[in-house]
């Protein structure tokens, strides 16, 4: 799944799009290898003790609710995390995460634990 928030002009877009393997690859296969941007790995090293601490407890937050809803799991990561772009990445590791799994829920996507 695919979220995009921001404006239009004056108009808000919030829009989710829902994408399964198949079009991902299909995605994929349409970009050239010269135009993908890849993130810098994060080093897991002794020196970030704090980053780790932070994800292990983003995990535990959401292993002890058992499943929550996107918003309100964002917000509690950002309160988490001091700050919003903090919080996102933590969302963003958590999506990706093997113990989590998401799912299409009415108004947002629900994250649940599967440990």
């Amino acid at each position: 799944m695919l979220r995009i928030r921001g404006q239009i002009g004056e108009w808000p877009v919030d829009l989710t799009v829902e994408m399964d393997a198949e079009d991902w690859d299909q995605l994929a296969s349409r970009l050239s290898p010269d135009r993908v941007v890849r993130a810098p790995a994060e080093p897991r090293t002794p020196s970030a003790p704090r980053s780790d601490a932070l994800w292990d407890t983003a995990q535990q937050l959401l292993r002890d609710a058992g499943q929550m809803e996107g918003p309100r799991l964002l917000a509690e990561l950002e309160a988490l995390a001091g700050g919003v772009a903090a919080g996102k990445r933590l969302l963003v590791r958590l999506r990706h995460c093997e113990q989590v799994h998401m799912e299409a829920g009415e108004d947002a996507p629900l994250y649940i634990w599967k440990g």
